[in-house]
């Protein structure tokens, strides 16, 4: 009997959600079914890696290529849509790998009776997020499915990207600091509000927005010293920062009074029981950089328009074999705790 059998004998909701089944269900299952020399290409990195999106060398460059399948609900939230939404986390997964984005492909499946003047409203806002950004859209596919055989719509979206400087988050050591460029959690809270009905009474809105005017100049200045990217979308933070100390077999330690949260995010958060932490962001990027040009960065940071980007935390050598792959959470009180992985179903269909 294998490992998953004896854990689940069928598929959970929280295997979806980004959280630690996501996890084990990808490293675990998944890549495992692929042989190891066909994992990524020669001089290239992929499923050895699982960033953000795959590196493929060419002569002295990269192609990065990223595919991500986008199912939210509702379909319009505040803040957004399932098309801006698409497109925007097409681009910042190319963008976390150091590559600037230059094109995508798209698929998207919707069910029988979906209305025409959404799918329309749709379309549009993923055409106009990608083209204002420079991103060419040079082919696609359409289906439909009987009704009641998929709930609403699914837009699935491969991107290609460039880079000369790739970065890859094996490359996290111990004296980087950690950088956030805003706060933490909006989507995942806007998602989850406008679920339950209280969009408007929560006044939540989605941060969901490409972050190429960020990305593309810290790249031109500031890419040597950029160990780790990454944007905290499903799982949020917490996962984000564990899948970092696991890949480097660090300790990384997050200061919870910096971390930047919206007080209605934080305050809804803490009415349902939920750690904001785990909440998923669209148009945040999470940093690991040199710690002699952290300040200096987070000022120019600042500079492009991020006022509330900061410095969070910072990366250990792990002293004891047993403290590898730990991320520790000083709380606000002066305490420390383990800041653990999220598990279970966070918010459903966010992204």
């Amino acid at each position: 009997m294998t490992w998953y059998t004896r854990l689940w004998k069928k598929i959970t909701l929280a295997h979806g959600a980004g959280g630690r089944e996501t996890s084990e269900l990808i490293e675990k299952l998944l890549v495992p079914m692929v042989p190891q020399k066909w994992r990524y290409t020669p001089e290239g990195r992929g499923l050895d890696l699982l960033d953000d999106a795959a590196l493929i060398r060419v002569g002295k460059a990269y192609l990065a290529v990223t595919i991500d399948s986008y199912t939210v609900k509702p379909v319009f939230f505040p803040g957004g849509d399932i098309g801006k939404l698409a497109a925007s986390g097409t681009i910042n997964d190319l963008l976390m790998v150091g590559a600037k984005p230059m094109a995508m492909v798209d698929a998207i499946v919707v069910e029988e009776g979906f209305s025409l003047d959404d799918l329309s409203r749709i379309v549009k806002n993923f055409v106009e997020t990608a083209t204002s950004e420079g991103v060419a859209i040079i082919g696609g596919d359409f289906k439909t499915m009987p009704r009641e055989q998929l709930d609403g719509i699914i837009i699935t979206v491969a991107g290609i990207g460039y880079t000369e400087k790739p970065i890859t988050d094996d490359n996290i050591k111990p004296g980087d600091k950690i950088i956030v460029s805003g706060p933490l959690g909006d989507h995942g809270a806007a998602i989850l509000a406008a679920q339950q009905g209280l969009d408007a009474e929560m006044n939540i809105v989605s941060d969901v927005k490409p972050l190429t005017r960020l990305m593309l100049p810290l790249l031109e200045r500031y890419a040597d010293v950029i160990h780790g990217a990454s944007d905290p979308t499903r799982g949020g933070l917490a996962m984000l920062v564990n899948d970092w100390a696991k890949k480097t077999n660090t300790v990384i330690v997050v200061y919870e009074e910096r971390i930047p949260v919206r007080q209605q995010v934080k305050s809804y958060a803490e009415m349902l029981g939920i750690d904001p932490l785990s909440l998923a962001s669209e148009g945040v990027a999470v940093l690991a950089v040199e710690g002699t040009v952290a300040d200096e960065l987070v000022e120019y940071v600042r500079s492009l328009g991020f006022e509330e980007a900061t410095v969070i935390g910072e990366v250990y050598e792990a002293r004891e074999p047993s403290y590898a792959g730990t991320v520790l959470l000083r709380t606000s009180s002066g305490g420390v705790r383990i800041l653990e992985p999220p598990s279970g179903e966070l918010v459903p269909r966010i992204c």
